[in-house]
């Protein structure tokens, strides 16, 4: 019988197994942040200073690294996020909410570019999308609870109403679509988020 690998020859394999996948993700962000919307395992693996091999060693196919990639997004986003009191007046909540979402909006802004150009073939980036949706939906209500009750039965359209406005399609229409700057982008978004909760019974 074999002896077992020793404990610390084990963590440092580990640790550079790690290492390498997230100099992977990193590689992979950077070109989507320079423009380069669909590239290539080649130019991953050239970035990231590994052999092809090498990337396919640790990532399977494509999609296991949009898994990974779409993590490094999230956690880019939780390191960003303020948490906006509840207990502040309407206004207030709303401005900083648009706020926060036109600084979010445009810090995901290439990888939302590229995730749009492949998502409708690709499973992993649509499973990414509904993660960016759940995390929405949980500040909305939490932020917004006290106008969504006075809803009532029209809750949930309001919900949805909400998270449409503070997406990215909507910012990419306001951003790309027309051509907006930033300041003039959020100021539509809190506009029609001021609508939407001006009246939260409206249906």
């Amino acid at each position: 019988m074999g002896r077992a690998e020793a404990p610390g020859r084990v963590d440092g394999r580990t640790a550079r197994a790690e290492r390498t996948r997230a100099a992977i993700v990193e590689a992979h962000l950077a070109l989507i942040s320079e423009g380069d919307l669909r590239p290539t395992g080649e130019r991953i693996a050239e970035r990231a200073g590994i052999s092809l091999r090498t990337l396919w060693t640790n990532f399977k196919d494509m999609e296991t690294l949009f898994e990974a990639s779409g993590e490094e997004v999230l956690r880019q986003q939780d390191a960003a996020y303020r948490p906006i009191p509840p207990t502040l007046p309407l206004a207030k909540r709303v401005d900083a909410f648009c706020r926060q979402r036109a600084r979010l909006l445009q810090l995901i802004a290439p990888s939302a570019r590229a995730a749009q150009m492949r998502e409708p073939v690709s499973e992993q980036l649509h499973r990414n999308r509904l993660k960016h949706v759940d995390r929405l939906r949980d500040e909305v209500e939490q932020l917004f609870a006290a106008e969504l009750t006075q809803a009532g039965a029209g809750r949930e359209q309001l919900v949805h109403a909400l998270l449409t406005a503070s997406m990215w399609p909507a910012w990419s229409m306001l951003r790309d679509g027309l051509g907006l700057g930033v300041d003039q982008a959020r100021a539509v978004m809190a506009r029609t988020v001021s609508a939407l909760l001006a009246d939260p019974a409206a249906r």
